[in-house]
């Protein structure tokens, strides 16, 4: 999905420049001499109970019975804090080189091709440069997403991630995305199912696919399962994200749970995920079901800002977020015919419901505003 040192300074000794220590000659005489010579310097001083000093000598410098403390402080912070300073900016502008030059690499790879896509189309190169810095200032900054439990998730091999869907556009799973891409330990990646209408809207269509996404088939899941990936499915579909908001935080159902299916067949384990704030962004209070179905869309919200304030009315509201990722839910032990078996299908996708919707309630609770 980021301090400075005081320095003390003090009467006239602090306005001292440091001067070279001097080589004396040896001499036969005796503490008094190398007194009497000390007071002959230029600018030296009386300090009562304490051994006479000339004003030039600064912390550091070697002499016999110099002040220690920040008196001999010299004026500005000395060459320490001239040294420190430069160094400061020689780091910053090292860093700024090198993403130029970051920057430049990539571009050239773009454009002569030397970069990867998989099977799905899946660019990890501009995910992880791209795509993910563009949602990070809106999951970091304008949602202010906090991450709970994003350890359940596997350090590695498969696993399915179960959320609820809301929002009336589907920003919750973006957001997600960026949650367990920048805060998993392993730094893993989510595949997320898209529905059939993500990939044929135009550009949209390519975006889905550079970040990961894949249809929501079985197939297709399970074929990312078991090569190692973390996917992500959100049951509800359309009628999670199309409910009204009078409905909010109320799941619907999780279809015919083909998603236990193919946890089943895979042999991974399920991670339940409960996401709060989303229901929020867009207030759903009614649905322009003629001109949806004349577009071709599940629904057309109607908001309290939408359609009324035009293009500025679909800004969504900046509410606060909480991403839970639940105990996972182990499917290894059951027999491979298992995923025939209707009944614990059943019972199976029940009990992933029955979780995310005793989290969403406690993180309500807990909850102390939408927006804060």
């Amino acid at each position: 999905m980021a301090d400075a040192k005081v320095i003390p300074f003090d009467d006239d000794r602090s306005r001292a420049r440091r001067r070279p220590a001097r080589t004396e000659e040896p001499s036969d005489a005796g503490p008094g001499a190398g007194a009497a010579a000390v007071r002959a310097l230029p600018g030296a001083r009386e300090v009562p109970g304490a051994r006479e000093v000339p004003e030039e000598a600064s912390v550091g410098s070697g002499a016999a019975g110099a002040p220690e403390g920040p008196a001999a402080a010299p004026e500005g912070g000395g060459e320490g804090s001239g040294a420190a300073a430069g160094a400061a900016a020689g780091a910053g502008r090292a860093g700024w080189e090198r993403r130029l030059a970051g920057g430049l690499a990539f571009l050239r790879r773009r454009v002569t091709g030397e970069y990867e896509v998989d099977e799905f189309g899946y660019d990890a190169e501009l995910t992880d440069q791209v795509l993910m810095s563009l949602l990070r200032p809106l999951y970091e900054k304008y949602f202010r997403v906090e991450v709970k439990g994003v350890e359940n998730i596997p350090e590695k091999g498969g696993a399915l991630i179960v959320a609820n869907h809301s929002g009336t556009v589907p920003l919750d799973g973006l957001m997600m995305q960026v949650a367990v891409h920048d805060h998993h330990p392993a730094g893993r990646h989510l595949r997320l199912l898209a529905a059939d209408l993500v990939f044929v809207l135009p550009v949209v269509n390519e975006l889905a696919r550079k970040a990961g996404h894949t249809l929501a088939c079985a197939e297709d899941a399970e074929r990312l399962l078991r090569a190692g990936e973390v996917v992500g499915v959100m049951p509800e579909g359309f009628k999670g994200i199309g409910k009204p908001f009078s409905e909010r935080y109320k799941l619907q159902r999780f279809g015919r749970g083909g998603f236990v299916s193919t946890a089943l067949r895979a042999g991974v384990p399920i991670v339940p995920c409960s996401i709060v704030g989303a229901e929020e962004i867009y207030p759903m209070i009614g649905n322009a079901k003629t001109l949806a179905r004349l577009l071709g869309l599940p629904y057309v919200p109607v908001t309290p800002t939408f359609p009324w304030l035009g293009p500025l009315g679909m800004l969504p509201l900046p509410t606060k977020w909480t991403i839970q990722f639940g105990e996972p839910i182990p499917t290894d032990a059951y027999p491979p015919e298992a995923a025939e078996d209707p009944m614990l299908m059943f019972n199976l996708t029940d009990q992933v419901r029955e979780q995310i919707q005793h989290t969403l309630y406690k993180l309500l609770v807990q909850r102390r505003s939408v927006f804060f």
